[in-house]
């Protein structure tokens, strides 16, 4: 049978570097979540993308049981380590921080495709391009004809 479902929870969270401390410590332990053994957990499947911010969704059942999809990061983070920024334009529209190519809009949206709600890589790029918009940084030439 089934377990039942009591909620879920999203948080991000340094790959490689839960810790009980907060925001996941107070964030787990209200709902009941055994919170050292998902730091374990999710620290052993995230040891490869060790520093990098990983969104997490946990689902915790009825039973404090519970298991978590690790998605990948985020694509303004992706967009800052491409454009070696520590943070995006205050005004976007007035000042740009940065460009980038559409070769390296077109890797963000391949390794985003999976959590992204769009079904082509031309959209997932474009929406790329379009959070780059938002954070200042200016994508370089015309939109390629991606196949």
């Amino acid at each position: 049978m089934a377990k039942e479902v009591a909620g879920q929870l999203k948080l991000q969270i340094k790959g490689g570097a839960a810790n009980p401390s907060p925001p996941v410590g107070p964030a787990l332990g209200s709902k009941g979540i055994n919170i050292m053994e998902f730091c374990k957990q999710f620290n052993a499947r995230t040891q490869d993308k060790p520093g990098k911010v990983l969104p997490v969704v946990i689902t915790y059942y009825t039973d404090k049981s519970f298991d978590f999809v690790v998605k990948t990061p985020p694509v303004a983070i992706q967009l800052l380590e491409a454009s070696k920024q520590k943070s995006g334009s205050a005004e976007p529209n007035r000042k740009k921080v940065a460009e980038i190519t559409w070769e390296q809009v077109k890797t963000i949206a391949e390794d985003k495709m999976p959590d992204l709600n769009c079904f082509s890589l031309e959209s997932a790029m474009k929406m790329v391009a379009g959070t780059a918009r938002s954070m200042g940084i200016t994508v370089k030439g015309a939109f390629p004809d991606v196949q």
